[in-house]
């Protein structure tokens, strides 16, 4: 209802008065469905990005799903031990300790379970969980997290696991290690089985062509030797599959293999400028943003053209379906703090920026709609815009 001057086509009381007469109601203007589901939080907030504490103490290592679950190495309890737990970013407390058998078994004696090197693989609906510790046997553990079990173990090896991943429909399954002569990059086929993958690879890589001198130079420890594979990633149509090749030396370039899936053969190798931090590929699979010596770059896969990006990063992912990469940074000008950030791949242009440190994970959610990133003292930034 309001006051207003009344309209002389309706006969009323005396003239020159004021009558109340109903109007139209006009209700509030809903945002989208997805900010009234998210409640008066997003109305009071002036950033899109979410700080919390997910977890106490310290981890050397960990990893992020699509859905938000976090896998990592958790801190010592009170008798110095220590476990891979499970938790959610977007609630408090651990959700799942993982045990496998012969746990206690896996420490050499006098070393402390924190000095071990770790790594982690969630499938694309984290349902199941491939990782790999160096308290337990040398071979990837499967874990199915619905069952909240251990599936079994495959691909046994002798060089630690540097990098461990998942193609995007979760049809293939990469595991990239160092090592100089020992180093290998091992590819499998997922089958419908109770354990999704077979206990040798379906396809392996060696020493890649023309680093065969490297090779042999690092058994020297000299720079400029091959040292083995690093981060590696699977083009969202599952049709080639990209490698870092690590250089030693604190000054050497390192590279990038391009390899045909399921047959792993070479497509390409393409130099870099400075060791390579990450790599991420667009959602056309046709360009890969990758990190190299704290610069953005983008590279052309079937002209191996590249391009400095407008920005400085150390780690990169694009969004599963948009021209959006979120990135991070340890370097922020007139700051001890470094950023993350959004990309605009297409205007090439920042957004959203927000300051932090010590990142060392990024992922986005399954449909796109917000990122996650992580630091090894149980710091979560959450990137949750009202639309995306």
């Amino acid at each position: 209802m309001e006051t207003r001057e009344r309209s002389p086509q309706v006969p009323t009381a005396p003239q020159g008065g004021q009558q109340i007469v109903p109007t139209a109601s006009r209700g509030l203007a809903l945002r989208s469905a997805a900010l009234v589901m998210r409640g008066l939080r997003d109305m009071a907030r002036d950033s899109n990005w979410l700080i919390k504490n997910v977890f106490p103490g310290y981890t050397p290592r960990l990893a992020i799903s699509a859905t938000g679950a976090l896998s990592l190495i958790a801190p010592p309890d009170h008798g110095g031990s220590q476990r891979v737990v499970l938790y959610d970013i977007e609630r408090s407390g651990p959700t799942l300790a993982l045990a496998v058998p012969q746990e206690a078994a896996g420490p050499a004696a006098g070393v402390a379970a924190q000095d071990f090197l770790a790594a982690f693989a969630w499938s694309p609906c984290a349902r199941h969980l491939v990782a790999a510790w160096g308290a337990w046997q040398p071979a990837l553990h499967i874990f199915d997290l619905q069952g909240k079990m251990l599936l079994g173990t495959f691909g046994g090896f002798k060089s630690f696991p540097a990098c461990l991943a998942w193609s995007g429909a979760g049809n293939f399954f990469a595991a990239a290690s160092t090592g100089g002569k020992g180093a290998s990059l091992r590819l499998w086929r997922a089958e419908a089985s109770a354990l999704p993958f077979a206990q040798s690879p379906t396809q392996e890589m060696g020493v890649p062509d023309g680093f065969e001198r490297q090779t042999y130079e690092a058994e020297f420890g000299e720079e400029g030797a091959f040292s083995g594979y690093g981060r590696t990633a699977f083009s969202p149509d599952e049709n080639t599959l990209a490698s870092v090749i690590e250089i030693r030396g604190d000054w050497a370039d390192d590279s990038i293999v391009l390899a045909d899936v399921p047959a792993l053969r070479t497509q390409n190798v393409f130099q870099a400028q400075g060791h390579i931090t990450d790599l991420t590929w667009t959602p056309d699979s046709r360009q890969i943003i990758y990190c190299a010596a704290g610069q953005a770059y983008r590279l052309d896969v079937e002209s191996l053209a590249f391009e400095p990006q407008p920005f400085g990063a150390e780690l990169c992912v694009c969004h599963p379906h948009l021209p959006l990469c979120i990135c991070y940074s340890s370097w922020l000008k007139n700051s001890a703090k470094g950023r993350l950030f959004l990309v605009d791949l297409t205007r090439q242009t920042m957004f959203d920026e927000y300051a932090a440190e010590g990142i060392v994970d990024l992922r986005w959610s399954v449909d796109g709609s917000k990122a996650y990133a992580m630091t090894r003292d149980g710091m979560a930034y959450i990137y949750d815009p009202p639309l995306i």
